[in-house]
This record gives structure tokens, sequence and C-alpha cells, in this order.
């Protein structure tokens, strides 16, 4: 099986901007899902289960899809890679959850500092651990400064929203729904070091993908069954088609992480990532705003704000830039 070939950065960076564009997408869709369901994990259920389709779908019609379908068992036999890498799509299934869970109580804007914040963090941790296929990243004072200043952005971006989300009960009272989304962004890195490693052995991202969605709609259903037991049906499911865009959206941006961590690593994939999602988040404020939704000038400059500072932690640095700072150890 050939291993997908690297990508430039110059190449790989606006794709994992792009990934991060159907973030926002998938969280409006998942959020608004959870509420008419009035079940978060249904919503989650409901969510991976039509990602699943689409990557069975694609995995059975595209000749590399059925040749990384065939991979998959081998590859997992053979240990190629540690075993517990085939249940990262458990992390995702924690991320979905969060979404439709928390999203209504804390509102967009605390819900996207959480996970940036955990996801950033655990992007340096990452790299220096060297988890994913591009292996040991050095955390340099720049990298450091560019992951503290997209944090920084990223809070000042959604700012505007912050009067109007939360659930109104203070500080204590959103201090538990704040930990599941800062827990799923931290493991999202740990997820896509996972996904790249794997598709170095499936050959393609497609398996990857595909293989991540069944984890997470084990995970999800079992859940959904307790659930269940204990607290009978929610609402039914709705009839309009758009509810179920969430799932195709989350195979976008994980097929192009599984695909990208080799060339750019996790943190600066993350941080592309983020970088997608404050513009969808901005391009979704603008052109179907929520009810309450205010495009404010902090919103604007702070994601702007937020490129720059990706553009700090990722640019190729002068080797003399690079020899005078020292290497967080």
């Amino acid at each position: 099986m050939t291993s997908p070939s690297r990508l430039p950065a110059l190449a790989g960076l606006p794709l994992a901007v792009g990934s991060g564009l159907a973030i926002p997408v998938q969280g409006r869709i998942n959020g608004a899902l959870g509420a008419r369901l009035n079940d978060g994990i249904a919503a989650a259920a409901v969510s991976f289960s039509t990602g699943l389709l689409v990557m069975i779908l694609i995995s059975l019609v595209l000749p590399r899809g059925r040749a990384g379908l065939a991979a998959i068992i081998p590859a997992v036999r053979s240990r190629a890679f540690p075993r517990i890498y085939v249940v990262a799509g458990a992390i995702g299934a924690l991320f979905v959850f969060a979404q439709s869970f928390t999203v209504g109580i804390l509102g967009v804007a605390l819900f996207t500092v959480a996970t940036v914040t955990g996801q950033t963090v655990s992007g340096l941790v990452v790299d220096r651990l060297g988890i994913g296929p591009a292996g040991k990243k050095s955390v340099t004072a720049i990298r450091i400064v560019g992951c503290v200043l997209t944090i920084a952005a990223v809070a000042w971006a959604v700012s505007p929203r912050f009067s109007g989300g939360g659930s109104g009960d203070g500080a204590a009272g959103l201090l538990l729904p704040l930990i599941l989304p800062v827990a799923a962004g931290f493991l999202m890195s740990f997820q896509q070091a996972m996904n790249g490693t794997a598709t170095l052995h499936y050959g393609t991202p497609i398996a990857a993908t595909l293989v991540n969605f069944v984890a997470g709609c084990i995970v999800l259903w079992a859940a959904f069954a307790v659930k269940l037991a204990v607290a009978g049906p929610g609402n039914p499911l709705p009839g309009e088609w758009w509810y179920y865009l969430g799932g195709p959206m989350g195979c976008i941006f994980i097929g192009l992480g599984a695909l990208l961590v080799r060339s750019l690593g996790v943190l600066v994939t993350g941080l592309g990532m983020i970088a997608g999602q404050l513009l969808g988040s901005l391009a979704l404020d603008l052109a179907l705003p929520a009810p309450g939704t205010v495009v404010a000038p902090a919103t604007v400059l702070g994601t702007l704000l937020t490129l720059g500072a990706i553009i700090l932690a990722t640019l190729p640095w002068p080797r003399g830039a690079l020899r005078r700072q020292r290497p967080v150890r």
C-alpha cells in the first residue's frame, strides 16, 4: 500500500483552513438538532450515523476507498500502529456530543474559546511528544507566543457574543459545562495524530475516517441505549433534510486532518482549522445570522489577529532566528 505523499506547507495550510470552515457549519447544525430533539446524545448519534453512511458509500465506490478498506484489518492485526488508535473516533464522538449538549448552555462564544484553548495547548504537547506521523517538533518561544496570541485573538473575536450566551447562572454554573468542550478540544489533537499515523498504514485518509465513524457510532449508540433505558425516548426526528448534514461536515475535517498532520504537524494543522473555524463563523453570522447575532468590529479584528497569530506560529523562520530561540523542554 502506497502511503499518501507529503504536501508542502504552502498547499497544506490553506487546506487546513478550508477544512476548518466545516466546523462552525457542523456546530450550528448539531446544536439545532440537539435543541430540536431535546437530547444531545441522540443528536450526536444521528450526526455520526449520517457521516458513517457517507464514508461507507465513498469507501465502496472509489477504488482508493476499496483499497483502504482492504488494508484496515491487516494493519490492525500486524500492530503496524498501537491498536488504541482504532478508537480515535471516540474523541470525535465526544466533540460532537459537546457541540450538541453545551452550545445551548454556553453559547457559541464560550464553546469556541473552550475548544480552541484545549486544542491549541494539546497541539504543542502532541508535537513535542512526536505522537503524530510528522515526528517530534521543537516547542520554540515563537510557537508558544503564536499559540497564546491565537487563544487571545479567538477570545476577542467572539467577545461580542459573551453577553448573549450562557445559562445565566454565573461562573459557577458554567464551570462544569465548560470542562466538556475544553476536554474535547484538548483530545482533538491526539485524534488528529492517531488518524494521521493510521492513514500512513491504510494508504488513504478515507479508511482512517471510516474507522473513526465506526468507533464513534459504537460509543454514541451505546450511550444512547443507556439513556433510552433510563429516561425513555425524546422528541421524534425532524423531517427537514438539513438537520442531517452535520455528519458529512465531519467527514471533511476528519479526513483532511488525517491527511495534513503528516505534512504540517498537529499544531499547525489545528491552528489552520481554528482559522477556518473563525472565518466560517464570521461568514455564517453575515450570511445566515442566528437570532440576536451582531457582527461587531471586535469580531472582524479578532479574526484577523487570529490569522496573524497563526502565521507567526507556522512560518518557517530563518535558521539563525531558530538557533537564538531556546526550545522549551
